[in-house]
């Protein structure tokens, strides 16, 4: 593994890189579409690949753990041979999936134990049996296991929660450097930034993951119901600390207009389940702007679906036609929806990269945010 950085904004804390890993390079900064269940919904593989040009796409530990199960994957040779793809996958480690379960899960010092959604069996996640879950999933790039700090909390809750994390990744870290792979390819280990909206606490955290020497961090807690502002500094905050060498990840984020703020503040690396739930419902994201498909202002709109061209099918399809799609319930409507959307998030990330490396990121984003943000 290695991670190179090629550029800097000089306006900006704004970076391109490359992250380099057993299944191929990922050029930063970059924008990786959820896979919760080893698949991006309504979205093959080969579209991912050949259309989209996904380098690197994201699993769930909790999910993939309950179904189809550890047995399955071992037997498959792992999640990539699972699924048949042959590029990078993040899996998270479940802390936000047992965190969003807070009525059916109790957490204690060895570990968290949870009830399935799926039938309300029970389960047991550790920072050592998530490591070993994810070595069977075989994922790339393998995340620490976390408490989600609901917000809003209170400091007092927030600091008793990221030093729970804290001995969390101690007792990870341990197993992840006394185990190996269990396939033909390197795993990498992020530990989590967490602390909720408190300064002093995010810096804490920042310190504290430091100390491991690991492949790169994530900044974990944010998006979770707080201002954008309030997220935005604890971006600053915690990458004026995080190693400047190493990728950094911030996990669940967002819109696309968040996403460039977040460039602007030294992230390297994003994911949001937004492209692909919002296409399903009808939202696309275009280089003018959002639309809502199902608007009966599309009704005799024969134009492209956004005629810049982010997408393949931005202007293979009229909004008029994929609006009748919608309005029919036809299942090709919400799959070119997800396709366009997240061919848009990848657009803008290529497009971010090529403009700082042009030194020119600070004022095209500042023109791209009123743009992207726009209600069409």
């Amino acid at each position: 593994m290695s991670f190179t950085l090629h550029a800097r904004d000089k306006k900006s804390e704004a970076r391109a890189g490359i992250l380099e890993t057993s299944h191929g390079p990922i050029e930063t900064p970059v924008f990786m579409p959820v896979g919760t269940a080893g698949t991006v919904k309504a979205v093959p593989q080969q579209l991912l690949k050949d259309i989209i040009n996904a380098p690197v796409i994201l699993g769930n530990t909790y999910h993939l753990y309950l179904r189809p199960g550890t047995e399955v994957l071992r037997a498959a040779g792992g999640l990539h041979r699972f699924i048949n793809w042959d590029r990078n996958i993040l899996t998270d480690s479940g802390g936000y999936q047992v965190f969003s379960l807070s009525d059916i899960r109790h957490i204690e010092e060895k570990g968290v134990w949870f009830h399935s959604h799926i039938d309300g069996s029970k389960h047991f996640f550790t920072p050592e049996n998530v490591v070993e879950i994810q070595r069977v999933i075989g994922a790339d790039i393998m995340m620490a296991l976390d408490e989600c700090t609901a917000f809003p909390a209170n400091y007092s809750d927030a600091r008793i929660s990221m030093e729970l994390t804290h001995r969390w990744l101690e007792r990870g870290w341990k197993k992840f450097t006394e185990t190996k792979p269990e396939y033909n390819h390197g795993q990498l280990y992020f530990p989590i930034v967490q602390g909720s909206v408190f300064p002093e606490l995010r810096k804490n955290a920042a310190e504290e993951v430091k100390k491991y020497d690991a492949a790169g961090y994530a900044i974990g807690g944010l998006s979770v119901g707080e201002p954008e502002q309030e997220m935005y500094h604890m971006i600053e905050v915690v990458n004026a600390i995080l190693p400047d060498d190493k990728p950094r990840y911030l996990m669940g984020v967002g819109t696309p207009v968040n996403i460039l703020e977040s460039i602007a503040r030294g992230v390297d690396m994003f994911d949001c389940v937004m492209p692909t739930r919002n296409g399903r419902n009808g939202m696309l994201f275009t280089s003018r702007g959002i639309l809502n498909i199902r608007n009966r202002k599309w009704h005799n709109d024969f134009s492209p679906i956004d005629p810049e061209g982010t997408s393949v099918y931005s202007t293979d399809y009229s909004k008029a036609y994929l609006r009748h799609l919608f309005r029919s319930k036809e299942i090709l409507g919400p799959i070119v929806a997800s396709v366009h959307n997240l061919s848009f998030y990848l657009w803008l990330m290529n497009n971010a990269r090529e403009k700082i490396i042009n030194g020119d990121f600070s004022d095209w984003m500042k023109t791209a945010t009123q743009k992207f943000g726009k209600r069409l």
